[in-house]
């Protein structure tokens, strides 16, 4: 299957394997070290790309303390070609644009093409730097998809963030129109957000006479509570009934795992994969290797889950 990621191709199901940079005071040969073990981890993985995070500090973004120091990590893009070239894989690299201004932005547009970039996924909100004023993230889709740019353009989509007083669906169609070509949501652990959005987007989306983009659902299997306590730092939304069900389980792990499955199947069986072109992602941000291994475990179960429902195509 060639990949897809910004086709409208309801009968594609991309599944990816997301990721965070090694930390920046590394030397390179950690980088290429670190990035050889993962392409080891996914060897046995039938995935169809890899996503590279920008690892931003997000201080300011809550009131709450960071559970954990923030530290540093190399650019999400060096990174991203590192771990292109060894898994042989396409790799969507996410870029904060918050706090860059325009012609910064262009800048380093000018360059990622060396890098062997092509799937972007641009995130942050606009600021004021200097006298100059920042990009906003809908005006930095815009010029990364302006004529004779090589890149797909994505963005993110945080499904619990829908209402009646802020629609996600008219943002989702607001960036699409600025180049948006598909979104990538944060953890799921409220399947229920997932489909009241997606078909609020697929109604709106006929009204403005266009076809919806991928919505590639993210999960991540958690097996501690401080990785429990980082999570819902981060800003995703765990129902208080399921944190206590991982947590009190005799099994936390197996049990966020399950959960996730559970979680997707009930999103399959919705039918929204009907009528909105949907693509997984298994998150791998933690540091422990019970929880690393346990992504890799995610993403095997989530696949046959996507067997058992008649919608998966065979990666390559």
């Amino acid at each position: 299957m060639q990949f897809e990621i910004g086709s409208p191709n309801l009968s594609n199901l991309p599944f990816l394997y997301g990721t965070t940079p090694p930390r920046a005071d590394a030397p390179p040969d950690k980088l290429i070290a670190t990035g050889e073990r993962l392409a080891a981890r996914i060897a046995g993985l039938d995935i169809d790309g890899l996503v590279v995070y920008d690892v931003q500090d997000e201080s300011g973004r809550t009131a709450e303390p960071r559970p954990f120091p923030f530290l540093p990590t190399y650019d999400a893009s060096e990174y991203g070609r590192v771990l292109g070239r060894l898994a042989a894989k396409p790799v969507i690299t996410y870029k904060c644009v918050a706090h860059m201004t325009e012609s910064g932005f262009r800048d380093w547009l000018t360059t990622a093409p060396d890098d062997g970039l092509r799937y972007l996924s641009l995130v942050g909100q606009a600021s004021s730097r200097g006298g100059e004023p920042g990009i906003s993230l809908l005006g930095a889709m815009s010029v990364a998809t302006e004529p004779g740019r090589p890149f797909v353009v994505g963005g993110v989509v945080i499904p619990e963030r829908h209402s009646t007083e802020r629609s996600e669906s008219a943002r989702l169609i607001q960036k699409s129109t600025a180049g948006c070509d598909y979104f990538i949501s944060q953890a799921v652990y409220s399947p229920d957000a997932v489909i009241a959005l997606c078909r609020d987007y697929a109604r709106d989306c006929a009204a403005h006479g266009t076809k919806p983009r991928r919505i590639v659902l993210t999960f991540t299997p958690c097996g501690r509570p401080q990785t429990m306590t980082f999570m819902k730092w981060l800003g995703i939304t765990i129902p208080s009934q399921t944190e206590s069900a991982i947590l009190g389980a005799d099994d936390p792990l197996t049990e966020s795992i399950r959960i996730c499955a559970d979680n997707f199947r009930r999103i399959l069986d919705s039918g929204i994969a009907r009528d909105v072109p949907l693509g997984v992602n298994v998150e791998s941000v933690s540091i422990s290797k019970v929880e690393i291994a346990g992504s890799v475990e995610l993403c095997r179960t989530l696949r046959s889950v996507a067997r058992e429902r008649g919608l998966l195509l065979p990666a390559g």
